[in-house]
């Protein structure tokens, strides 16, 4: 029995696709074979990861047969299409797109959160010899997950009624696409021209913020991605009558997503300095204490931990804290939280 991972990774080309390259890498995570699939404009392309080069191919029948697990940052329709043929295939799909994810006989999972809602396999264990494990597991949207795992260890203790949350989502939340247009409309602006929208978002958003983040619903006034952290983050937690609003925006940053959120507890907290010590407590959370000590989007980016800064006591409601929670979605909020599933099922 080689103690070998053989993975696949479908995107790999894309922002978060070469971010599950460079951080399988990185974790040393024990792959044997790597498949690397893409559209058919980049078919030859070769990916280096460590000191072997990998060559990008197109989805075919049969093209994951051999593979334990296969990494899906393609979008919706080809999970749709192609995850279920991984599974076929003896191989777990751990999908980054939204097309599975409140699917009720799909696991949802942020392995600090959920994570024993996992299938469990010893190393060189393969999924296709044990009857009933092969699945997709769906990655959660990018916001949803630095949320839910901030919300994870005062849940635990205190436990909570409701939450709040406004983001700031950077451009690469929407790829390269979203981070070429964000640097061609800097480039024009600081040169006194004025940016025209381009094909990413539904404005210009050099030096702006756009309160959408997908398409609004003319019945509830909620785009995609707030109905997404709303829903996701109730899936997540176990929480189905948790209280919860969300209102996105899109700001001109490169990359990671903050938040401000309003979290109401259902037991009093003492002190802030109480609730930060709850909050280290979390597994892949790191606190900065006091005031004007706080994380920014810029200082998380590159990094893996969701980091929480600026927890203090709402004025008008003593059960109510406030926090600012910033993580780089590329990582945690996408490639990173794939990884760590994998690492939690061969663990």
């Amino acid at each position: 029995m080689t103690n070998k991972i053989n993975v696949g990774v479908v995107g790999a080309t894309g922002v978060v696709g070469q971010t599950f390259l460079l951080l399988l890498a990185k974790r040393e995570f024990p792959f044997g074979e790597l498949r690397l699939f893409a559209s058919d404009a980049s078919k030859g392309l070769k990916r280096k990861v460590i000191d072997r080069e990998f060559e990008v191919q197109t989805l075919s029948p049969g093209c994951f047969k051999g593979l334990d697990v296969v990494f899906f940052s393609s979008g919706d329709d080809i999970s749709k299409d192609w995850a279920p043929k991984a599974v076929e295939d003896g191989a777990i799909a751990i999908d980054n797109s939204g097309a599975f994810r409140m699917d009720s006989e799909i696991t949802l999972c942020v392995p600090e959160v959920n994570g024993d809602l996992l299938p469990r396999l010893k190393l060189g264990e393969k999924p296709s010899a044990t009857p009933g494990t092969p699945r997709i597991i769906a990655n959660p949207n990018c916001s949803t997950i630095q949320l839910v795992v901030a919300l994870k260890p005062l849940a635990d203790k205190y436990g909570i009624d409701t939450v709040r949350v406004s983001s700031y989502q950077s451009v690469s939340g929407a790829g390269k696409g979203g981070i070429e247009e964000l640097l061609e409309q800097t480039k024009l602006a600081l040169e006194g021209e004025t940016p025209e929208k381009g094909k990413t978002f539904p404005k210009a958003i050099a030096f702006d913020c756009l309160p959408q983040i997908g398409a609004i619903s003319s019945t509830t006034g909620f785009c995609s991605e707030e109905t997404k952290i709303m829903n996701e983050s109730r899936k997540i937690l176990r929480l189905a009558d948790l209280k919860v609003s969300a209102f996105t925006v899109r700001v001109p940053t490169l990359n990671s997503h903050a938040e401000t959120v309003w979290v109401t507890l259902k037991k009093p907290a003492s002190s802030t300095a109480e609730v930060e010590r709850c909050l280290a407590s979390g597994d892949g959370i790191q606190v900065f204490e006091g005031t004007e000590n706080y994380p920014t989007q810029a200082f998380a980016s590159g990094d893996d931990p969701v980091y929480v800064g600026r927890v203090h006591k709402d004025p008008i409601d003593a059960t109510t804290w406030m926090m600012w929670v910033v993580s780089d979605n590329l990582r945690k909020g996408a490639a990173l939280n794939g990884i760590q599933i994998a690492e939690k099922i061969w663990s």
